[in-house]
This record gives C-alpha cells, sequence and structure tokens, in this order.
C-alpha cells in the first residue's frame, strides 16, 4: 500500500512531466488550473513545492531536482529553436537579397533597353500589330550584335596581327561596290591567313583554320539555339494562353498602376489601356461573325484566283532572275564599268520591291475578315517569293561562280552578297522616305477617298527576314556582314518610326498581334536558316577552297580542317574522348542529325506541356479565388442582415407576422384543396350526389 506522500511524489512528477514541453505562459496557466492551494502553486512556478507532510524537504529536493532537468531540456529547445530561426533569417534575408538584386538588375536592363520609350509610344498609338516588327527589328539586332562580338573576337584581331598593309586606294565607289579597297582587308574571306599565328618562340600558337571553322560554326548553332528557344517560348505564351483564361479584359478595366504619375505617362498607359481593349473586343466581335454559304463560295473563289495570280508572278521573277545570273558572269567580262556589278543586285531589288506591293493590292479583293489572316497570306506569298530568289541565287553562287575557276570565288561570293544587302538596304530606305511619302500626298490630296495608308507589316517584316538570311549566308565568306547589318537595321528603326508617325495611320481593324511575334521567328528558323544551313553544309563537304587565298588554301575540302585536326588529337592520349565523341557522335552521319531531331521535338513538347502546366495552375487558382470571393459576399450578406435586424426589430416583427399570415394562408389552401378532392371523391363514386 503506497503512502500518501509516494502518491503525492508520482502526481507531481506526472505533472512536471506534462509541463515539460509547454511554453512559459502555458506552463503558467495549467499551474493555476490546478486544484492546488495558492503557495503550492507559488513553488511550483518557483521551482519548489511545500508539501505538509513529513517527507516535505525530500519532496521539495526532489521537485527542484525535476525542475533543473526542465530546466535543461528547455534551455536546450530554446538554443534549437534559436539555432532554427537563425537559420531561417539567413535563408529569408539571402531570398530578400536575391529579390532584390533580380529587381534592380531587370530596372537597369529596362533602363539602357534600346528603344523602351519609342516602342511604347508605338504601341499605344498603333497597337500591337505595328509593335511586332518594331520588336522584331531589335531582337534580329541583338542577334548581329553577338555574331559581330563573337567573328571580332576570335577572327578579325588575330588576322589584324599579321595583316599585311593594303597598298590600293580608296575612291568612296568601293561602298557601293564592295570591289578594290576592300578587297585586300579583313571584310572578306580571301584576305585571312592559313597560318598558325605565333608571337615568339615560345608563344602560343592560333591555328587560323580551326578559328575560322569553329568561330562561324559556334555562332551558327547559337543562333539555331536561340532561335529554337525564342521560337518555343513565344509559342508556349501565346498559342498556349493562359491570358486567354484569366480575363484578361477584366484586368485591362480594373487594374491600374498607381505608381505612374507622370502625366505624360499616365496619358500613355491610358493609350495603350484603350488600344488593348479594342483589339481584344474587335477579336471577340469578328470570331462571332458568320457567313452564308454563297457568300462563303466567293471568297473561296477569290482566294484560289488571288493564289494562281501570285504564284504566277511568283515563278515569272523567279525565271527572270535565274536567266540574269547564268549570263551575269559573261555581262562583267565584257564590261569593264565598275558599276556593271550593280545590275543582278538592283533588279532582285527591284523585284523585291514592287512585287510585295503588288500583293498588297490583293486586300482590295480578298477582304479577310480577320486581319491577323490577311497578314499571315501576305508573309506566306512575300516568302516564297524571296526565298526562291535567294535560293536561285545561292545555286548561282555554288554552281557558276565556285566551279568558274575564278582566282578567289569565296571574295566574288561575298562582294555579291554584300551588294545585294546594300542595295535593299537603299531600297528599303528610299521607299521608307518617298514612297511612302508619295502614298499619303496621294491619299491626302489627290485620291481622298483612299485616305491615309496603314503600315504593312507582312512587307517589312519580309525585308528583315531576307536581310538576315543573305547575312548568315555571307559570314562564312564576308565576317563583317553582322557588323553592316547592325548599321543599317539601327537606321531602319529611325527611318521607319519616323516614316510611321508622318505617313501612316493606324490600323482600322484593331487586333491583337501577340502570336505574330511566333510566327516571325518560325518563317526565320524555316525556311530561312535552314536554308542557310544547307547551303553552308553544301559549301564546306563538298566544294573545294580557292588554291591562293584564304584560310582553307590547298585542302581539298573545307572540311578537311577539321579532319586534320582530328587525326592530330588521336595521337595525344589526353584528348581520346574528343576524337570518340566526333567520330560515334558529330561526325555519325546517321545518328547525329536523328538524335538533333529528338532533341528539337523533346524540347518543344517540353514547352507545350509546361504551357499547359501554367494555364492549369491559373485556372486552378482563378477556381479558389472565386470560391474565396463568394465565401467573403456571403459573409458580408449575413452581417447586413444581422445589423438591419439589431437595428430594426420592430421589421423582425412585421417579417415573422408576414412569415406567420404566409403559412396560415398556405394551411387554407391546403385545406380547401382536400375539401375539393373529398367533394370530387363522392360524386364519383355516388353519381346521384
Amino acid at each position: 500500500m503506497l503512502s500518501d506522500d509516494h502518491v503525492n511524489e508520482i502526481i507531481i512528477e506526472k505533472l512536471i512531466a506534462s509541463l515539460i514541453p509547454m511554453t512559459s505562459r502555458d506552463r503558467i496557466k495549467a499551474i493555476r488550473n490546478q486544484p492546488r492551494t495558492m503557495e503550492e502553486k507559488r513553488n511550483l512556478s518557483r521551482g519548489g513545492l511545500t508539501s505538509v507532510t513529513e517527507n516535505e524537504g525530500r519532496a521539495k529536493a526532489h521537485l527542484t531536482w525535476l525542475w533543473k532537468i526542465v530546466d535543461k531540456e528547455k534551455s536546450k529547445q530554446t538554443h534549437r529553436i534559436l539555432q532554427l530561426n537563425c537559420c531561417v533569417q539567413c535563408l529569408n534575408s539571402i531570398s530578400r537579397a536575391y529579390r532584390r538584386s533580380k529587381n534592380s538588375l531587370s530596372e537597369i536592363l529596362n533602363s539602357i533597353s534600346l528603344w523602351q520609350k519609342t516602342l511604347k509610344i508605338i504601341g499605344g498609338k498603333f497597337g500591337t500589330s505595328v509593335l511586332s516588327y518594331f520588336n522584331f527589328l531589335r531582337w534580329l539586332l541583338k542577334f548581329n550584335i553577338f555574331s559581330f562580338i563573337v567573328n571580332f573576337s576570335f577572327i578579325i584581331i588575330p588576322q589584324f596581327t599579321v595583316a599585311e598593309k593594303n597598298t590600293l586606294q580608296f575612291t568612296g565607289l568601293e561602298l557601293f561596290t564592295g570591289v578594290g579597297y576592300f578587297r585586300d582587308t579583313v571584310m572578306y574571306y580571301g584576305f585571312y591567313t592559313n597560318s598558325t599565328i605565333q608571337h615568339g618562340n615560345s608563344g602560343a600558337s592560333y591555328n587560323m583554320q580551326l578559328a575560322y571553322i569553329f568561330t562561324i560554326g559556334a555562332c551558327l548553332t547559337t543562333c539555331f539555339f536561340s532561335l529554337l528557344f525564342s521560337m518555343a517560348k513565344y509559342f508556349r505564351d501565346n498559342f498556349i494562353n493562359p491570358h486567354i483564361y484569366s480575363g484578361g479584359i477584366t484586368k485591362l478595366i480594373f487594374c491600374w498602376d498607381f505608381t505612374v504619375t507622370h502625366e505624360k505617362a499616365v496619358k500613355l498607359k491610358q493609350k495603350n489601356l484603350s488600344t488593348e481593349i479594342r483589339e481584344n473586343l474587335s477579336e471577340l466581335r469578328q470570331e462571332n461573325a458568320k457567313l452564308t454559304f454563297n457568300q462563303q463560295l466567293t471568297r473561296f473563289s477569290t482566294y484560289v484566283m488571288a493564289w494562281v495570280v501570285s504564284t504566277g508572278v511568283t515563278i515569272a521573277c523567279c525565271a527572270a532572275v535565274y536567266y540574269l545570273a547564268e549570263y551575269n558572269l559573261e555581262f562583267l567580262k565584257t564590261h569593264s564599268n565598275p558599276g556593271a556589278v550593280l545590275l543582278l543586285p538592283f533588279v532582285v531589288s527591284c523585284i523585291n520591291l514592287a512585287v510585295p506591293c503588288f500583293y498588297s493590292m490583293f486586300r482590295l479583293v480578298e477582304r479577310y475578315e480577320m486581319p491577323r489572316h490577311e497578314v499571315y497570306i501576305l508573309l506566306i506569298r512575300n516568302i516564297l517569293l524571296k526565298i526562291s530568289i535567294v535560293g536561285i541565287l545561292c545555286y548561282y553562287w555554288l554552281n557558276n561562280v565556285a566551279l568558274s575557276g575564278e582566282e578567289c570565288w569565296e571574295t566574288l561570293i561575298g562582294q555579291d552578297i554584300y551588294r545585294l544587302l546594300l542595295m535593299d538596304f537603299v531600297f528599303s530606305l528610299a521607299d521608307s522616305f518617298l514612297g511612302e511619302f508619295l502614298r499619303r500626298i496621294i491619299g491626302m490630296q489627290l485620291i481622298t477617298s483612299l485616305g491615309l495608308p496603314e503600315f504593312d507589316i507582312a512587307r517589312n517584316v519580309l525585308e528583315l527576314i531576307y536581310a538576315q538570311t543573305l547575312v548568315w549566308i555571307g559570314i562564312f565568306f564576308c565576317p563583317l556582314l553582322p557588323l553592316f547589318q547592325m548599321i543599317m537595321l539601327f537606321i531602319m528603326f529611325y527611318a521607319k518610326n519616323i516614316s510611321l508617325m508622318m505617313n501612316f495611320q493606324p490600323p482600322s481593324k484593331a487586333w491583337r498581334a501577340s502570336q505574330m511575334m511566333t510566327f516571325f521567328i518560325l518563317l526565320l528558323f524555316f525556311p530561312s536558316f535552314t536554308g542557310v544551313l544547307c547551303t553552308l553544309a553544301i559549301t564546306i563537304w563538298r566544294l573545294k577552297p580557292s588554291a591562293d587565298c584564304g584560310p582553307f588554301r590547298g585542302l581539298p575540302f573545307f572540311i578537311h580542317s577539321i579532319y586534320s585536326w582530328i587525326d592530330t588529337l588521336s595521337t595525344r592520349p589526353g584528348y581520346l574522348w574528343v576524337v570518340w565523341i566526333y567520330r560515334n557522335l558529330i561526325g555519325s552521319v546517321p545518328f547525329f542529325p536523328s538524335i538533333l531531331h529528338v532533341l528539337i521535338i523533346t524540347y518543344l513538347y517540353w514547352q507545350i506541356t509546361e504551357g499547359r502546366k501554367i494555364m492549369i495552375r491559373l485556372l486552378h487558382e482563378q477556381i479558389i479565388n472565386e470560391g474565396k470571393d463568394k465565401m467573403f459576399l456571403i459573409e458580408k450578406l449575413i452581417k447586413l442582415q444581422d445589423m438591419e435586424k439589431k437595428a430594426n426589430p420592430s421589421s423582425l416583427v412585421l417579417e415573422r407576422r408576414e412569415v406567420e399570415q404566409q403559412d396560415a394562408l398556405h394551411l387554407g389552401e391546403r385545406d380547401s384543396s382536400l375539401d375539393l378532392r373529398f367533394r370530387r371523391s363522392v360524386q364519383e363514386g355516388n353519381p346521384r350526389a
């Protein structure tokens, strides 16, 4: 049989064990709720216990020992919590610093971003459709800046260290023809040395052949993956667009950035919002439009006729360029005039300027309901024309010029591409400052029914794609072409901006061009960039370099520089892994293209999946927010009803009386209906009644 003191000790131990995991505040509350005297509670809170028994001292000492254990455990727990809090605070400070640095970096990039304010003005006045052209131009400018930096760092600067002095005289005509003084400069392929550059006996060697082919390959590979990444990104953001499902118009109407306080910025923001609202509403209205069967048949016949005419014009233009290119070499041999080399670029530029304008007139006949469809059709017609012409020129260069037996046929191709690029730029400037100005004068003063023209997005975008295609083809024969393209794009931006503000009106049909950038990059990737890769692949693997000029002189094919390098590495044990990668992966004809296609398709599908995940997540968040909104509105409604009942108790009494009257009325109606049913049943059972 246990004594009372022993039982009291057990109870106290259990009580203290239950108090150990508690905080100080909870412990005090638990002690207060104990059915003990104030003295015992004080002793418990102080770590002591007053007992009325004989074993008071022993119990008190035992209790003190237990409280020491409690304090020790509590100190350990507090120390652990402090360490955890320190780690959490450190992580929070790191995340805050990362967010601040990211925001500051984005602000710096936005502040130094080219033409940010100008693009906002264009988007506010002319909408996203016209803005997509200028965004595409800026995007191409970044491409050429990167290409020029890489070429200048790894090809041009090393060549400058061993270059001989140019003895030819500069006359100024070289700026238009690309011949003469420029022939013996770093501008063209033929000027570069084929030797290994080495300064001093102990200096590092620099193989110019490998540097040339690897630098061009690195530029094209970077462009390839950048195009692929940008195309997948824009496809995910625009075609699998989660913003379509998240109330875009609602956000435009009810959301305002209150940090915008400057008067001009506020007006520009209002103009941007109004333009976006008009674009969204016009799309919804155009999607709901329906045509009768006769109207659809008429339009289909019109579209077929327009395609037949445009295809015939394209074939005729390509035939003209083909026959002119076939006789161009003979023409240049019989004419010593320096301006004779401009005949082929002049004819090609005239075709590229006149035929797209002719295609643009088809809109008066076709009358597409959706402006986006009209732009897509014009883009397809123009890309067929321009890429066909570029294909014919590539055939002329690789078959006629490369096999003509000229001293340095690579430099001749580089000069042709430079003249084509320069002539196209001159024609584009002339069209911007003269042609578009004349169209404005005709529409405003001579034929007022025409009015101000609208900016032709398809024609201007295809000019950029055509010029960039020439740059990519010519970068192997003229490494400085990205520099000239940078200057031309920079000038073209301001020329098009001035012409846009002076000579054009906003689109008569507002439409949202969120998917245009994706289509532009798709056209730039295929057929433009893929055609460039095919052309350069034929050049490197199938054509023989010139014997007296360029870094690959004396080799049977350009690719033999890589073969020689791999053979050299195979004799060094430390580089055998590079040899294995090249022979089994890169150099394998069936494996490398197949694995590249698999990677591209996998990446595109991954982007599509990521876009759908974003859409699902936003839809889930929207459902949760709508549920929270409903609960909030229900709570507010209940509170309002309670406040009305408390404020007007008489209305509550009247409401109860109305409910009672309605119940009595329903009861009377039920009794009368029962009586009527009883009478009918009696009459049916007893007809005499």
